[in-house]
């Protein structure tokens, strides 16, 4: 097994068949996972039913109990994934803010760019993002360049949710180490993965914000982002980190 598509989905309704759709037509074969946190919408009961009707042996959910944060949710999806032994494992969101299409384009960074993890990146190009207001566009953006500056990392994207993982990124990493739940767990994950020696490269995508359903969005998301980093760097002095041989 090859490509696994993890998608966490919280009241998605309104786009979990379309994006498990198009993400089941692209030209060459993507499994999905959703991890869904007891969606009260009926998410996890559209999912079901498109297991059992179409996608059967493609498709998969883990359902959990209420919300347990992104950060969870994605290292439950690794798990799993290292488990069935899939080779590259993405994280992708529900609402088409990623296209699947840019799935083929991270599958490449990877499978024959040779990097170990490849980000679908928003600022590596300019900025590129669609229809997000103008503060949200400049508080993410300074966020990464923040967070790029305080950890020491080449990356222009730091807190990017677009991603394709080789599956001895996965392994290598402790897991249960990583700690943060928002989206300081996109942070976490890229600089433990740089601490580690592995390749990463960033891929230009255009993000477009959702049209449909309502975003998970808060400040104190992005609070937890900025502080984080101070935390991460000072864990980093006192932490060992396991070196990729190649």
């Amino acid at each position: 097994m090859e490509r696994l598509v993890i998608i966490p989905t919280y009241n998605e309704k309104e786009n979990i068949e379309a994006i498990i759709q198009a993400v089941m037509e692209l030209p060459i074969e993507y499994h999905v996972l959703i991890i869904d946190d007891g969606s009260p919408d009926g998410t996890a009961q559209i999912v079901k039913t498109l297991m059992q009707t179409r996608y059967a042996n493609r498709l998969f959910i883990v359902e959990r109990a209420g919300k347990q944060g992104l950060g969870t949710a994605y290292i439950t999806g690794f798990k799993w994934a290292i488990e069935h032994q899939y080779d590259y494992i993405f994280e992708m969101d529900a609402d088409f803010s990623h296209n699947p299409q840019d799935l083929l384009k991270l599958y490449d960074a990877c499978s024959t760019g040779g990097a170990d993890v490849a980000i679908g990146s928003r600022y590596v190009s300019g900025v590129n993002v669609v229809n997000w207001p103008m503060g949200r566009v400049l508080m993410s953006y300074f966020a990464s360049k923040y967070v790029r500056t305080v950890l020491g990392v080449d990356i222009h994207d730091t807190t990017a949710g677009f991603m394709c993982y080789t599956r001895r990124v996965l392994e290598t990493i402790d897991l249960d180490h990583i700690h943060f739940k928002g989206y300081a767990f996109q942070i976490e994950m890229k600089f433990t993965a740089y601490k580690c020696g592995f390749k990463i490269t960033e891929v230009p995508i255009i993000f477009v914000n959702r049209v449909l359903g309502t975003s998970k969005m808060s400040g104190g998301i992005f609070s937890e982002a900025l502080l984080g980093v101070i935390r991460l760097k000072i864990q980093s002095w006192f932490r060992k980190y396991p070196q990729v041989i190649r």
